[in-house]
């Protein structure tokens, strides 16, 4: 075209800015799983090879496969145009998955695919980029690495190799990742598969890594046992649009932890654990691209715990969700915030108050606490100010009672009431009794102060009131009531008594 100059960018930087897109390896192997899927592959076999810290992973499926002409396609940088109508329940976006994910694994990425029974190969090998500074892609696979391949069996399927892993395991360097550490690198992505296509494992598809079937995990938790299953709180599906496309949320609060064994709780737990999976799980075309995430709407507390919200889009809204080249992070669109605050914020306060108020006493009367249950904290109804107490049925402060004299009993128990009253969470619920009043004093307070002052005057009987009042005033609970409602209380209730 007149008037322009046609300009090609150098490989060898390109290709290594490439392999620095932030690519962890678990979201690198299933950009790659997410072709095989796409190639409506039903069995999808991953083997991880240590070779003394210079091994190989391969990736094979027995999709539709590729002829040459497609192959090339494939292994062309850019091969698809982001902004391309995608076919409906399809994975890929970019066309840079299998080559910049590959990249990031390793140096060399050989793929052999075959389709009506015609086999096609080609190869990166990123050395020979950087050496020539060219788009040098070969055309064949090298010999000693077909050696090593398996069989395709069948008329179609695609075998992606990828080896000098200077990435995945530190190969050719002086330090490669050592055995016990590689092979927990395979189990993280082995974790991370199960959770990630949970919802498309089933007799259709099938994933195996070194012969070892995935077996999908769900974090709704409905496939655990029917007494969790029966206490699971499903919410309402709802549905709005976002840019007219259709977005389905499902939220799920999860049964309280005292209702699991330890294998159970372990198990919901996931692979980050309790506080880390509470929040959002967005799916796009039922494949999980980011979870455990409040995406900027809020923080994360131990008290949502229970609360997973299941949030699906369509391929199609890609734009709308500025999902990102690894599938493994959105933004939120600005026409769906105000809705998933909402949800998120209902459900938040269900979570909360199954871990706060499951063990809570009606007003008037004190209902017995779940047996067994390890709560070290309760929220005390009876109090006017929403003040926490300690779990007295604990087992463990139970057994400590039951094997100690009354005496030390007492003063355990004393002891006990100052660590409830001295909490950040009361201290700050009592900011407003400053100066206080006797008259409108609370009386567990009182009766606390009472027990604390005869202790003290117990130690040292002839300490002055003046004394006497300086050091309660040293605990941050009782500087609030003042000092003249301390003297009346001391007067009236310990020196006269």
């Amino acid at each position: 075209m007149d008037g322009t100059i046609h300009t090609q960018p150098a490989a060898a930087p390109v290709i290594q800015a490439l392999r620095n897109i932030g690519y962890k390896s678990q979201t690198a192997i299933a950009d790659i799983v997410d072709n095989s899927i796409d190639a409506h592959a039903s069995a999808i076999d991953l083997k991880f090879e240590y070779g003394d810290g210079d091994g190989y992973i391969l990736i094979k499926d027995n999709g539709s496969g590729m002829d040459n002409d497609e192959l090339q396609k494939a292994m062309t940088i850019g091969s698809k145009d982001p902004r391309e109508e995608r076919d409906k329940n399809e994975l890929g976006r970019f066309g840079m998955g299998l080559k910049t994910a590959g990249f990031s694994l390793g140096k060399r990425v050989s793929v052999i695919s075959k389709k009506n029974g015609i086999l096609s190969e080609r190869c990166w090998d990123l050395d020979l980029v950087s050496k020539h500074n060219k788009w040098y892609l070969f055309k064949n696979v090298p010999e000693g690495i077909l050696r090593k391949l398996p069989n395709i069996e069948g008329d179609s399927g695609t075998i992606v190799y990828i080896d000098k892993l200077d990435r995945f395991s530190k190969a050719g360097s002086s330090t490669p990742l050592k055995k016990n550490s590689y092979f927990a690198k395979i189990k993280r992505i082995h974790d991370y598969l199960e959770l990630v296509y949970h919802l498309l494992l089933n007799d259709n598809l099938t994933i195996t890594i070194n012969n070892n079937k995935l077996m999908g995990w769900d974090p709704f938790l409905l496939d655990m046992p029917e007494v969790i299953r029966e206490k699971i709180i499903e919410g309402e599906k709802q549905a709005f649009r976002v840019n007219g496309k259709r977005v389905i949320v499902r939220p799920y609060v999860l049964p309280h932890p005292s209702n699991y064994n330890s294998t159970e709780f372990s198990l919901a737990g996931g692979i980050r654990g309790w506080r880390e999976h509470q929040g959002f799980y967005i799916y796009r075309e039922n494949r999980l691209v980011t979870f455990g995430d409040w995406l900027g709407l809020f923080k994360k507390e131990s008290i949502y715990d229970l609360i997973r919200i299941r949030v699906d889009f369509l391929n199609a809204s890609d734009d709308d969700w500025k999902i990102d080249i690894k599938k493994s992070s959105i933004s939120i669109p600005e026409e769906a915030k105000e809705n998933l605050e909402s949800i998120g914020r209902f459900y938040r306060q269900i979570s909360q108050d199954i871990m706060l108020y499951r063990t809570k006493r009606a007003s008037g009367s004190q209902t017995k606490r779940a047996i067994g249950t390890l709560n070290t904290w309760e929220l005390d109804n009876d109090s006017n100010h929403g003040k926490y107490v300690l779990n007295r049925l604990h087992p463990i402060l139970n057994e400590i009672l039951a094997n100690i004299d009354d005496e030390t009993t007492k003063q355990l128990k004393l002891y006990l009431n100052l660590i409830e009253l001295g909490s950040p969470m009361n201290l700050f619920e009592m900011e407003h009794l400053i100066q206080c009043e006797e008259e409108s004093l609370d009386l567990k307070l009182k009766n606390l102060l009472v027990l604390i002052s005869e202790e003290l005057l117990k130690k040292n009987p002839d300490m002055p009131l003046d004394e006497l009042v300086e050091s309660l005033m040293l605990f941050p609970q009782f500087e609030t009531i003042g000092r003249i409602a301390l003297e009346q209380i001391i007067l009236k209730d310990v020196i006269n008594d």
